[in-house]
C-alpha cells in the first residue's frame, strides 16, 4: 500500500511522528509536510511566492526505513499538490490513501471549515484520493495518543476496504483519555464568539490576538461530533465536497 501523510501542525510535530510509524506498519509511507505550524489555513494555497520540497534524511527522522519525508514551506493543500505533481510524477492513481494529523486538538463542528488538517483531505479528494483525517481533543504540544493509536491503522483499513465514496473523506475526531466506543456522527451546529482579543503595542496602536468562546447550538443532541468527543466516544465524520444546499434550490 502506499500511503501519503500529511498534517498542519508540521513537520516533527509529535501527532505527524506517531502517525507516520503508525501507518508505516500497513505499507510504504511518503509524508509531505508544511516545515513549521499552519494551522486554520483550510485549503489555502500558495499562489504568491515560490514553494520548496525539501528531502528529510531518514536516518534524522527516526523511523522506519519505508518512510520517507518531505517538507515544504507550503501550506497542507499545498502538500497534496506537490506529492501529486512532484513527487508521484501527476499520477495520482498511485497513491492508495492520505491520511491527515494526528492534529492536536479537534476538528469537530466548524473547526472543520478552518482546519488544515482537514483541508489536505479535501483536497485529496478533489482527486478522488481517499482520505482521513485524525485529530484529538487536545490542544497540547504532547498530547496522549495511546488510547488513540490501536484504531488508526484499523480504522485506516476498513474505511479504505469499503465502499470510499468519490469526493468524500472522512473526518476523526478523538476524546481525550480512554475510548468508550466508536459513533458515526454528524457536524454540531455551532459558532465562535468575542473572537478577538484588543492589545495595545509599544507604540500605542491597538492589534488583535485570536481568542473566542465556542457556542455549541445543540448541546443535548446526541448524534453530534460535539457529543462523541465530549463522552468519551471516537467520532467518524463522512465529509464531502460538494457544498451545495440542496435544500434552498
Amino acid at each position: 500500500m502506499e500511503i501519503l501523510i500529511s498534517n498542519d501542525d508540521g513537520w516533527g510535530a509529535k501527532g505527524i511522528v506517531t502517525l507516520a510509524r503508525l501507518m508505516s506498519t500497513l505499507g510504504h509511507v511518503t509524508v509531505v509536510a508544511p516545515d513549521g505550524a499552519r494551522s486554520g489555513r483550510s485549503t489555502a494555497i500558495t499562489v504568491a511566492k515560490p514553494m520548496y520540497l525539501r528531502k528529510v534524511e531518514t536516518a534524522a527522522t527516526d523511523l522506519p526505513d519505508n518512510v520517507d519525508v518531505y517538507t515544504t514551506n507550503g501550506n497542507p493543500a499545498d502538500c497534496i499538490k506537490l506529492a501529486i505533481n512532484a513527487i508521484y510524477e501527476g499520477d495520482e492513481s498511485r497513491i492508495d490513501v492520505l491520511v491527515s494529523g494526528i492534529n492536536h486538538g479537534h476538528n469537530a463542528s466548524v473547526n472543520l471549515i478552518y482546519s488544515g488538517t482537514m483541508g489536505a483531505c479535501l483536497v485529496a479528494a478533489e482527486h478522488n484520493i481517499p482520505a482521513i483525517g485524525f485529530s484529538i481533543n487536545d490542544h497540547t504540544d504532547h498530547p496522549d495518543f495511546s488510547y488513540l493509536e490501536p484504531y488508526i491503522p484499523e480504522l485506516t483499513r476498513h474505511l479504505i476496504d469499503g465502499d470510499f465514496p468519490k469526493g468524500t473523506c472522512y473526518n476523526i475526531n478523538a476524546p481525550t483519555g480512554p475510548i468508550a466506543g466508536i459513533r458515526w456522527t454528524r457536524q454540531c451546529a455551532a459558532h465562535w464568539e468575542k473572537e478577538l482579543e484588543p492589545h495595545v503595542d509599544e507604540n500605542g496602536e491597538t492589534y488583535y490576538i485570536l481568542v473566542g468562546n465556542f457556542v455549541n447550538h445543540e448541546p443535548e443532541a446526541q448524534d453530534t461530533d460535539i457529543w462523541a468527543i465530549e463522552h468519551g466516544y471516537l467520532s467518524i465524520q463522512p465529509v464531502q465536497l460538494d457544498m451545495t444546499n440542496y435544500n434552498a434550490m
